[in-house]
């Protein structure tokens, strides 16, 4: 998309940009939850399941929300349990964030007497808090002056600044929160810095941009911004086959619960090695991703016998009515009620 190639760029001109994307913002923000309090634990709840998640998820499918209810303040989440927050979090993934989450609120609680700091290096030291969650802290909780970059940010910045190096490359990332700081109104952080991830979400979004209504348009040096920000080459996707027993025992089923690692405390369908398994009756396959591995799930029909011989640590059988309430990657259970669904069909 070719477009006319502005004269000045932000830095150029920074009262003015502040000015014009502040106004645009009070007019057209979208109110979100997090975004009608100051309360630093509920924001932090916020930051951290956005981290890698869609708003439009967390939001649509009441995560949010019920995370709050069932954790309204930090006293209650420093006290959790792993299965009830798991439990909570279920259908979010990377569940090492929940359990960082509660790792800061014992920190809030055992370091600064239940209170969250109002000091960015006493934030920043916070189990799981990084330079960007610091500075969303700040800034959204406190109104004090603190850049942040994430993908939305990034993506503005380097299309208004035509920059065409690599995005996560270390020079462009110490460049990006440099520029972030220079342009930060530190009279109204708070506003500021939702209003330029707001523009990454709507008028600067991923792809073809809206350039004609973005409220700074004629700050933009970008040509064609539709061709940043450029990333480095990604790593290659790397497939892997999975083959899981699904042992079955008049209303129970073997199950194995996950020991440490990113799936730790969850119960998954017991995972057993190709040459063991493959010859068996394969009752669902699916694939999913996780990191930079592509998955496929194969889940095979395994006899009663068969499972007793190889039985491995953490394996338990499992009432068929407890499923619900165990908490079970998406990929498991999926593969799980597609196969009960299917013994249900045949009975």
């Amino acid at each position: 998309m070719l477009k006319p190639i502005a004269r000045q760029t932000p830095k150029d001109a920074p009262d003015a940009f502040r000015v014009a994307l502040r106004d645009w913002f009070e007019r057209n923000g979208r109110d979100y939850p997090w975004r009608r309090t100051r309360d630093p634990y509920a924001v932090l709840v916020s930051e951290v399941m956005l981290q890698q998640t869609q708003i439009a998820t967390v939001l649509g499918r009441g995560f949010y929300d019920r995370f709050l209810q069932k954790f309204p303040d930090v006293p209650t989440l420093a006290a959790a349990e792993d299965d009830e927050l798991l439990k909570t979090w279920e259908g979010l993934g990377y569940y090492r964030r929940a359990r960082m989450l509660r790792e800061s609120a014992r920190a809030v609680l055992s370091r600064h007497g239940g209170r969250f700091p109002e000091d960015y290096t006493a934030i920043l030291d916070l189990p799981g808090v990084g330079r960007y969650t610091a500075g969303a802290l700040l800034s959204f909780a406190f109104d004090r002056p603190a850049p942040i970059v994430d993908g939305n940010v990034a993506r503005v910045l380097s299309r208004l600044f035509d920059r065409e190096d690599p995005i996560d490359a270390g020079p462009m990332q110490k460049w990006l929160w440099e520029t972030a700081d220079a342009l930060l109104d530190r009279e109204h952080p708070r506003v500021f810095n939702s209003a330029l991830m707001e523009l990454g979400q709507t008028h600067c979004r991923p792809g073809v941009p809206d350039c004609l209504s973005c409220p700074v348009s004629s700050f933009c040096k970008a040509p064609e911004p539709s061709l940043l920000p450029v990333k480095a080459k990604r790593q290659a996707i790397e497939e892997i086959d999975e083959h899981t027993a699904c042992v079955l025992q008049e209303g129970r089923i073997l199950l194995s619960r996950q020991g440490r690692g990113r799936r730790e405390g969850m119960w998954r369908l017991p995972v057993r090695e190709k040459a063991l398994i493959s010859g068996l009756p394969l009752l669902h396959r699916r694939k999913y991703g996780i990191t930079k591995y592509r998955v496929t799930l194969h889940v095979h029909a395994c006899p009663e016998s068969h499972a007793a011989a190889s039985l491995a640590g953490g394996e338990e059988w499992i009432d068929l009515d407890r499923l619900d309430s165990l908490v079970i990657p998406p990929a498991d259970r999926a593969a799980l009620s597609a196969v009960l669904l299917d013994r249900e069909e045949i009975a």
